[in-house]
């Protein structure tokens, strides 16, 4: 059975975490990505928060599985000449360097449309176009600059980013989806493109329903929010902790064993339709009929005591079993996985969510698979690969290179 991108070949100039997000799902989904590095150096994260002395790190492994690596001096002639035959081989080039560096390499946009009119030209940056576009971006600048860490947290708190990297990995697979619909529009149009994902644009539309809010917030008070009726409420949207942010209040609540284990809580959603079941797993049958409990409107002002209420039902039960009590009553839940329980869940193995993989210094390692299931295209992870590991056979089997010619691009420093 044949992969869905299997033919598409990815000349990979990304590094650190949004760019390999990317190319790292391309690649599962079956293209043959040619990972670019610099001789000797290679992607600043094969060195970055190592475990094990003088091993390409856990942050390079688990980002760039399925990839092969080839290294070059882009600033070298001989390698300026090889980067161009790669241009033109490739379909599809993805980078996420400070903006302008690849004009400064000698290959702006024009030039590789010249040199290849159907390649896809991708690439992450921080800002789009203005006053901010020229200014470096990390994780957690995206999400303070998309809208994120001002809606996140508790409301006598600090703003707080969140432990999802949402500007990375985020930014990352919407830059993945506009490749893919470069490569479905060339096949009309016969033309490559240019395809730019800004990483405050990504996290912006990762918060899209609090720009919803922003909105409602001029008709009156957010009435799903903890501060209602009791807090105030600002001219901008306040962080509302752990409230679901839906049409259904949700909070997360203590389990067994919350004293000693930070991870005993679970999740727990009070959705109307089974209001009547809460009330009887609870023991508060009363809230059934009473008009002070039994409508959602009438449960608002006093969520915070309904939520307390429930606290004490679940401080009985551990969080697992608090689950397996309330599945079958329909009632919306579920616990707080910490990473080591994500780690260790069968179902997250068996449908490659988690997957093991081997690494020929580090050995085994757990890593993430492929997040998106097709019913008709396979998908695999294949380990990282070593600095330059297929160099060589990138030059022969892609470009056509001889040996001769290898060895001169080898002496001239260009590989």
């Amino acid at each position: 059975m044949a992969k869905a991108l299997e033919g598409v070949r990815i000349l990979d100039f990304t590094h650190v975490q949004s760019g390999p997000t990317c190319t790292q799902l391309l690649g599962w989904f079956g293209a043959d990505v040619l990972k670019v590095e610099r001789p000797g150096v290679g992607d600043a994260t094969r060195g970055q928060l190592r475990d094990i002395p003088d091993v390409d790190s856990l942050y390079f492994t688990m980002l760039n599985h399925n990839k092969r690596s080839l290294t070059l001096n882009s600033k070298n002639e001989k390698g300026k000449e090889v980067l161009e035959s790669l241009i033109k081989a490739c379909d599809v080039l993805v980078e996420n360097f400070a903006p302008g560096a690849l004009d400064r390499m000698g290959f702006p946009w024009a030039r590789i449309q010249e040199l290849n009119p159907r390649m896809i030209y991708a690439s992450v940056k921080g800002f789009g176009p203005g006053p901010y576009e020229d200014c470096k971006v990390y994780e957690n600048v995206a999400q303070c600059t998309g809208g994120s860490a001002s809606t996140t947290g508790f409301d006598d708190g600090p703003p707080t980013v969140t432990g999802a990297q949402i500007g990375d990995s985020g930014t990352g697979l919407h830059l993945a989806l506009g490749i893919v619909t470069a490569l479905f529009q060339r096949e009309r149009s016969g033309r490559g493109q240019r395809v730019l994902t800004a990483m405050q644009d990504s996290v912006l539309n990762l918060c899209r329903v609090k720009l919803r809010d922003q909105q409602r917030l001029a008709h009156g008070p957010l009435t799903e929010y903890p501060q209602y009726p009791n807090g105030t409420f600002g001219d901008a949207v306040p962080r509302s902790g752990n409230a679901s942010g839906g049409g259904q209040p949700g909070w997360i609540l203590k389990c067994k064993g919350w004293e000693s284990d930070p991870n005993a809580y679970i999740y727990f959603i009070t959705q109307a339709a089974v209001w009547p079941a809460i009330c009887e797993v609870i023991g508060r049958q009363e809230w059934i009929e009473d008009p002070e409990y039994a409508t959602p409107v009438a449960r608002l002002p006093k969520l915070e005591y309904i939520f307390a209420t429930i606290e004490e039902w679940t401080k009985t039960k551990d969080k697992v079993e608090a689950m397996d009590i309330l599945n079958p009553l329909n009632i919306p839940c579920g616990p707080i996985l910490s990473m080591k329980e994500v780690a260790a869940e069968p179902s997250l193995r068996a449908t490659g969510t988690v997957v093991e993989v081997d690494h020929p210094t580090r050995g085994k390692y757990l890593s993430v698979g492929n997040p998106i299931k097709m019913s008709d295209s396979p998908s695999e992870v294949t380990r990282s690969p070593l600095l330059g590991e297929h160099t060589e056979e990138i030059l022969k089997g892609v470009l056509g290179m001889s040996d001769e010619e290898i060895a001169e691009a080898r002496s001239a420093g260009a590989i």
